[in-house]
């Protein structure tokens, strides 16, 4: 299963980015995350519906430092799978 979410709240310059990274990574998910021009954070993750679950409530509690006001989530059709490797910070270098 592959999912889409936007993190909307103050997420960026926080570190969110990282925390999203070993979240993702300590779940073997496969995917990105990667800061929007309009303040936001999107990730696109690809694994089990449980494991992608547990990612969306770390997701919603956020790293330290951060305000998660709302993680808006869409299911993406599992051809995307394909496009995706090992998790990865997009733009972060």
């Amino acid at each position: 299963m592959v999912r889409y979410f936007l993190v909307k709240g103050r997420v960026q310059g926080v570190g969110f980015r990282w925390f999203v990274h070993r979240e993702a990574a300590e779940l073997d998910l496969r995917g990105w995350v990667h800061n929007t021009d309009t303040g936001h954070v999107e990730v696109v993750a690809s694994g089990d519906p449980e494991i992608l679950t547990e990612l969306k409530a770390a997701l919603r509690r956020g790293s330290r430092g951060s305000r998660v006001d709302s993680v808006l989530e869409q299911e993406l059709d599992d051809s995307e799978d394909a496009k995706l490797g090992p998790f990865e910070i997009e733009g972060a270098w």
